[in-house]
């Protein structure tokens, strides 16, 4: 076990080293193709092209459906975009995942006789080029809310509707978008449970649309890259074997995934999804993460049921992350608490580093979480908040380099989630845990892992010296913490 993510391209990227919002303003504008296809009876078509994202689903999927009830055939299109400004490249967990997801997608759209199209590029250049080769007469989406992804769409977007395109976005990823959550002085919420208290008061989510019977594909549909060629799979070395072995990507294996929660584990989520030996999480966090099933579609199939509110706020969580990242785009990069910009780290000791990264911290519950996250792309989330405390609060490394680490190997992390549960455990975040609090490995496990069987699942052997000493190092963690509350304070930002 040694170094990031390869993703076989090449080296990997390496681990070290506001806009307003695009809204559904305004009623789109007649279509008019810059070009015309030959549809049937010799008649002049103009395709819908749809553009998936992190929404790569047929049900539920407002964009698609919009297009098929236009009448016209569907182009769909998925554009691999890390080259836009300001998009953050995928880590190797994340491309193993959105390969065999594109391929799963793409073979469901065959069975109704549509050819997915793949494009790699700007997504500016790439979606307003297509139109063109293609005369769509229509472009649909569904939205997307980080600060670059926001910008890019309303650039193409406007572009598109200048050109005499129509070009219509929907809401689908959330439950509520961010913009219609606020507090009575009109600002967005910095505390959760107030915040998951007024969705709860909003209008019920609305119902999943259903998947489209039929959908109209193109004759001749305009060239597409390989997906092979686009390299997202490991193979120098390939890492990927865990991966495999855990997961199955798509949308029919979330959807049934989805049942099996409900079934099986829903009834005791309450009382045992602490316990990561138990088995009793939903697992729908890469499912959600890609958009292979929908919030729409869990919240209906789980409202309602005895023991469901427990599970449901965790979907109230996923929301708090992406409202919170839509009122501050530099999630990643930046302290939530301005005063945190005051901490104290200490310089960083590599050796330290990559212990951690790679399960030899000598500390049982740590390296079986670090090691899981390894071979998996996953990590219970009870864990995940041990190893984050542990490597900010015991290790004083910073989080930034703990959410690059998890951003790289993650089947899961998105945008939203990685760095604002870092931020959580940091104590700079929203709502954040207090600095103060600091998860002790050792009790964590005794508590939720009382018989050992996490640790001996994934650290089996005989423990080695811990690199730190627990007790020492919160010393240290919070006299740190005291020159943050001595720091000038600044008013924190929103």
């Amino acid at each position: 076990m040694a170094g990031h993510r390869d993703t076989g391209e090449s080296a990997g990227r390496a681990v070290f080293g506001s806009a307003h919002p695009e809204r559904p303003s305004d009623a789109p504008p007649s279509s008019c193709a810059l070009s015309a296809t030959v549809g049937e009876n010799g008649v002049m078509a103009s395709p819908s092209l749809v553009w998936f994202r992190d929404d790569l689903r047929l049900a539920d999927n407002p964009a698609l459906l919009a297009a098929v009830d236009r009448g016209e055939p569907v182009l769909a299109l998925f554009v691999l975009a890390e080259d836009s400004p300001g998009i953050r490249a995928l880590g190797g967990a994340a491309r193993w995942w959105l390969h065999h997801s594109l391929a799963s997608l793409r073979d469901r759209l065959g069975e109704h006789g549509v050819e997915m199209v793949l494009r790699r590029g700007p997504a500016d250049t790439v979606v307003q080029e297509l139109v063109a080769e293609a005369g769509a007469g229509a472009v649909f989406w569904n939205r997307r809310y980080g600060g670059p992804e926001r910008v890019i769409d309303a650039g193409i977007k406007s572009a598109l509707r200048d050109a005499g395109v129509s070009v219509t976005s929907f809401a689908a990823s959330l439950l509520h978008e961010p913009w219609t959550v606020a507090t009575g002085s009109g600002t967005h919420y910095s505390v959760f449970t107030p915040f998951w208290r007024a969705c709860l008061a909003l209008p019920a989510p609305r119902a999943p649309f259903p998947e489209p019977s039929s959908i109209l594909g193109l004759d001749r549909p305009p060239a597409s890259d390989a997906l092979e060629d686009w390299k997202l799979l490991p193979t120098s070395p390939d890492w990927a074997d865990g991966l495999r072995e855990a997961w199955e990507p798509g949308e029919p294996a979330a959807l049934r995934r989805l049942q099996e929660f409900l079934e099986d584990d829903l009834p005791s989520y309450d009382r045992a999804r602490d316990e990561p030996a138990a088995g009793a999480t939903s697992l729908l966090s890469p499912r959600l993460r890609w958009g292979e099933i929908s919030p729409f579609t869990v919240w209906h199939a789980a409202v309602g049921v005895d023991g469901a509110g427990g599970f449901l706020s965790e979907l109230g969580w996923r929301e708090f992350a992406w409202h919170t990242l839509y009122h501050a785009p530099d999630l990643a990069s930046k302290n939530l608490r301005p005063e945190f910009d005051a901490f104290p780290w200490p310089p960083l000791d590599p050796a330290h580093l990559e212990a951690w990264q790679h399960g030899e911290t000598g500390v049982p519950l740590v390296d079986a979480g670090m090691r899981e996250l390894w071979r998996t792309g996953y990590m219970h989330n009870r864990v995940r908040m041990v190893v984050a405390s542990f490597l900010v609060k015991n290790l004083l490394i910073d989080w930034r380099l703990g959410e690059e680490w998890f951003w790289d190997t993650l089947v899961d992390a998105d945008e939203a989630n990685n760095p604002f549960n870092w931020q959580w455990v940091a104590g700079s975040g929203a709502d954040a845990a207090p600095y103060f609090r600091v998860f002790n490995p050792e009790l964590q496990a005794k508590k939720f892992d009382p018989q050992g069987l996490y640790i001996s699942q994934w650290a089996s052997e005989a423990p080695i010296e811990p690199i730190v000493d627990l007790g020492e190092t919160r010393k240290a963690a919070l006299a740190a913490y005291e020159e943050v509350k001595r720091a000038p304070r600044t008013r924190d930002r929103g």
